[in-house]
């Protein structure tokens, strides 16, 4: 599965077929970028990547932590964002994206700091999504409720 989504991430060939095992894939290694983003993986992030997995798709702790463990391992290898980007907008209605950009901006504030390169990363997944300034912002808003 791993080598798939990878070939598909680093060519040329359409996103078309992606399975929802992949798009999954594909959402935690964006978790993971982001987390990266400021190059600081703090634990709070890490656990927020868990906890957004495990209830984004009703898994374990450890199954979440071994799909996390698995993104980071194709977040290192995938060539560029808009890739992973193209990959869950095609899998993923609007109304789910909306959800992916609160999922990454919960990650973003996870640790307690915005940073600009988080939020200059999130303002670039956002757009890539198809997922307009007002609806990103929203998302930020119920992110930040949800952590207080």
């Amino acid at each position: 599965m791993f080598d798939k989504l990878l070939s598909l991430l680093s060519g040329d060939a359409p996103l078309d077929d992606l399975d929802p095992t992949d798009a999954r894939l594909a959402l935690a290694a964006l978790l993971v970028r982001v987390a990266r983003a400021d190059y600081d993986y703090a634990a709070s992030e890490i656990a927020v990547i868990d906890q957004v997995l495990a209830h984004r798709y009703n898994m374990s702790a450890e199954k979440a932590s071994a799909l996390r463990t698995e993104a980071e391992e194709l977040e290192d290898a995938a060539p560029d964002t808009v890739r992973f980007t193209r990959a869950i907008k095609n899998a993923v209605p609007y109304e789910d994206r909306r959800s992916v950009i609160q999922a990454l901006w919960k990650v973003v504030l996870a640790d307690g700091a915005r940073d600009h390169e988080e939020d200059g990363f999130l303002r670039l997944t956002a757009n890539l999504l198809g997922v307009n300034d007002r609806d990103s912002a929203l998302a930020r808003q119920r992110a930040q409720a949800q952590l207080e």
